[in-house]
């Protein structure tokens, strides 16, 4: 099967295409410009350089965060408009996933973090073939790791993992940082396959994003 994989989670505009699990060919792109900007043109870059269009797609793959709640929302929005378009299943992925997925699988947890500001973290852990092994916290970072202990020995991935690294060592021993901490589309569409395999499919219009907290503009209005 082929795959289009797009990630506009973080900073990074990331589209992919696939066939099955192996990369065709991955694009990135980090500038001034915003994803509603980028994306598109982002895409048709991809195309005309691996000479596919939509019709030869048989699916599509999008984060649906945690993340930059703005590119959550323009990724899903455009991947629900081609679905709908071309009549193409759809597969969400989490970004917590994509970050996992970076990560070689081994006999370690995984603990991806990423960053949601003023000492908060978005946290997923997962264990053996990437498997989640319980629901995805939000939360302090303090209390993040207190909650970790029984997860260890664990390697930890994401922006997160790297802006809070020297607490997670001076609270751990036996831990490991992976080297590899962007978002990218391709490990999301490897993550997508699997899903793709296991019949975890959906269609443009039950697409929906995964935000954990609210936007800092729904906070501000509820204070």
């Amino acid at each position: 099967m082929k795959l289009l994989s797009i990630d506009t989670s973080s900073d990074v505009c990331s589209v992919a295409l696939l066939e099955n699990n192996a990369l065709i060919k991955e694009l990135n792109i980090t500038d001034s410009k915003t994803h509603s900007e980028n994306l598109m043109p982002l895409v048709d870059e991809l195309f005309a350089c691996t000479s596919t269009t939509l019709s030869d797609i048989n699916a599509i793959a999008c984060s649906i965060g945690p993340g930059s709640f703005t590119g959550i929302r323009i990724g899903i929005a455009t991947v629900k408009a081609m679905a709908e378009v071309f009549d193409l299943p759809v597969i969400g992925v989490t970004s917590l996933e994509t970050l996992a997925y970076s990560v070689i699988s081994n006999s370690n947890n995984i603990v991806s973090l990423i960053d949601a500001r003023n000492n908060q973290v978005y946290c997923g852990i997962f264990g053996k073939d990437y498997k989640l092994q319980e629901d995805y916290l939000a939360d302090d970072i303090n209390e993040i790791l207190t909650h970790l202990n029984k997860y260890l020995p664990a390697t930890f991935v994401g922006n997160g993992a790297i802006i809070h690294k020297q607490l997670i060592k001076e609270k751990f021993n036996d831990v490991y940082f992976e080297n590899n901490n962007v978002q990218s589309s391709f490990f999301l569409g490897k993550c997508a396959y699997d899903k793709w395999k296991n019949g975890d499919v959906l269609t443009a219009d039950t697409l929906l994003p995964l935000y954990l907290r609210k936007s800092q503009a729904e906070r501000m209005k509820q204070e």
